[in-house]
């Protein structure tokens, strides 16, 4: 390969030369269009950042809005009592639990009163009957005592 020669348009090239030089030459381009593109992305970005560029100026218009804004958040916040709500919402939640513990309670004495209830239910069918037959006795006893022999 080192004695092989090239010839084109009368000039004669050897094509260990040729060998050495194609990967050298392809890498400079490579590094020539690397260079471009990075200086034309630079560019890019350079003229792109002069449309978000903001004024001294400027900057003190917007941080009396964004202070402004935050003002009225902590007036918001401070109206609707925000930092108050979680001692509120642990008072409402013993409360709730208050009120279950009670409401079960209730539901107890309320089955217990059923069964009372259907006890006496009974009860008074014979009471009413007792009832009849000591008022009959008495009459006995009231009549005994007035004809004794009788």
């Amino acid at each position: 390969m080192s004695e092989l020669d090239i010839k084109a348009g009368g000039v004669s090239f050897k094509a260990m030369y040729i060998t050495i030089a194609l990967p050298v030459l392809s890498a400079i381009s490579g590094a020539i269009y690397f260079g471009y593109d990075a200086v034309k992305r630079f560019e890019i970005v350079e003229a792109d950042n002069g449309q978000y560029a903001v004024g001294i100026g400027e900057l003190g218009s917007q941080d009396t809005l964004i202070l402004s804004r935050l003002q009225s958040l902590e007036q918001a916040m401070q109206d609707n009592d925000v930092r108050g709500l979680a001692p509120r919402l642990t008072e409402i939640s013993t409360n709730m639990n208050t009120i279950l513990e009670q409401q079960s309670a209730l539901l107890d004495l309320r089955s217990q009163v059923e069964k009372a209830q259907t006890i006496t239910d009974g009860l008074d069918t014979q009471l009413d009957k007792y009832t009849t037959e000591i008022d009959d006795l008495w009459e006995a006893f009231d009549e005994a005592v007035k004809n004794p022999l009788k």
